[in-house]
């Protein structure tokens, strides 16, 4: 069998199954993306010419389609060009968020087509219109917002079957696309991913964390709203104030991946910064920026708490690779959250919105840690139960592709 990935920044979501898929007998692997990625034991990375940008001119509601389209122009020809070199895929996956999957059926007709759908916009009931709490949703943002979507329809529309990874990210999706998406998440290497024995983390004055000290951490790929990034530097004074010795280390860029930047300019850290100046010890608050996965898992080897907000949006993997290390993942009280956190039992749940409430968990957190062991013990049981690589998602992934290669799938099969 000749299976084609496609993704921007391969190998993203498809990291695990695409060698999966390559160490099979008689298969062959292909992946087509813009950037240059990680190597993948078996699979040949081919790379397709970055897009151009949209016009100016265009009317802003459409840009995002504009570019979308561009970026599938590319992605055709491209493979176009793979075709005129023999490669005809029998399956493709691809991830059509960027438009990558626009035209690939034009390109291949037949050839089975496994989209993953990482999320649909709405102008209620998720990130839109979330913060600040009872803002009305303009009429201009609920009609971009719509618009949004168009490229997903689209994809929709070619595509044979779908994926996502949560079943709150699939309940966003209209009812008659539901009944042609499965529900697999791309899965956790517990194996490798698991709280190391004797941990340390080097701060950039040169201090060394270890064992036993009171460390607060916080991860988001960048330090933003949407992930609660001000909510959580709202909780600091009232933490710093209960608990003297706690070191707070936030890991993340400047650069927001999700939403604007400040309208003020500036980033959210140095607004935020401002905002709680003269209410903060910043000798006692670390930003290191990102960290190497390494670094990453031996500073959530130390957590005493982890605190973990988000928009009801994509639920990150920071949070389950935090539980998989027996953190004591503070979450927001919002649907992506409360999927996999059930308060009290494999973690601890508090009201975005609510810097006290925030403060409250942590500081509960840190003054009793052995109270909290059994909730840090649940949480990697619910990982290994749910969300293991290879016994849970990867199996679930690879039995997916074999039906639908198969053309074995029925839209009233969910």
């Amino acid at each position: 069998m000749r299976t084609l990935f496609v993704h921007q920044n391969f190998p993203a979501q498809y990291r695990h199954v695409a060698p999966a898929l390559a160490a099979r007998k008689g298969h062959q692997v292909v992946a087509l993306g813009e950037n240059a990625g990680e190597a993948l034991p078996g699979v040949q990375h081919v790379r397709y010419k970055a897009p151009p940008t949209g016009a100016e001119k265009t009317h802003r509601y459409l840009r995002r389609l504009e570019n979308a389209t561009y970026r599938g122009q590319q992605v055709a020809r491209a493979a176009m060009a793979l075709r005129d070199r023999g490669f005809t895929p029998d399956l493709v996956c691809c991830h059509p968020g960027w438009g990558e999957g626009l035209f690939l059926r034009d390109v291949w007709p037949d050839a089975r087509l496994l989209y993953y759908y990482e999320f649909y916009y709405t102008s209620r009931g998720a990130d839109v219109g979330f913060d600040p709490p009872g803002r009305e949703v303009s009429i201009d943002d609920a009609c971009r917002v719509r618009l949004l979507n168009a490229n997903h329809l689209l994809s929709l529309q070619v595509s044979d079957w779908g994926h996502t990874a949560t079943q709150w990210q699939a309940s966003r999706f209209p009812d008659w696309a539901r009944r042609k998406l499965s529900v697999v998440h791309e899965g956790i290497d517990t194996a490798a991913i698991r709280r190391l024995a004797e941990p340390s983390f080097t701060l950039a004055d040169g201090r060394l964390l270890r064992p036993g000290d009171e460390v607060v951490t916080f991860i988001g790929r960048g330090l933003e709203p949407y992930r609660g990034f001000h909510s959580f530097m709202r909780a600091l004074p009232e933490i710093q104030a209960q608990r003297p010795d706690a070191q707070v280390v936030m890991v993340g860029g400047d650069e927001p991946h999700y939403g604007g930047k400040p309208r003020q300019g500036g980033t959210w850290r140095e607004v935020m910064l401002q905002e709680l100046e003269g209410k903060l010890d910043l000798s006692r608050i670390h930003f290191p920026g990102k960290v190497p996965h390494a670094a990453l898992q031996a500073l959530l080897s130390l957590s005493a708490a982890h605190v973990y907000l988000t928009y009801p949006f994509v639920l990150s993997w920071s949070m389950l690779e935090s539980m998989a290390c027996e953190c004591l993942v503070i979450g927001s009280r919002t649907p992506p959250v409360e999927e996999v956190i059930r308060h009290g039992e494999n973690g601890l749940l508090v009201d975005f919105f609510r810097p006290e409430e925030i403060a409250g968990a942590v500081v509960q957190a840190l003054r009793d840690p052995a109270a909290m062991a059994p909730l840090r013990r649940a949480a990697r049981e619910t990982i290994l139960a749910h969300y293991d690589l290879r016994k849970v998602c990867l199996p679930q992934m690879l039995t997916l592709i074999d039906r639908v290669a198969a053309g074995s799938l029925s839209p009233l099969e969910i």
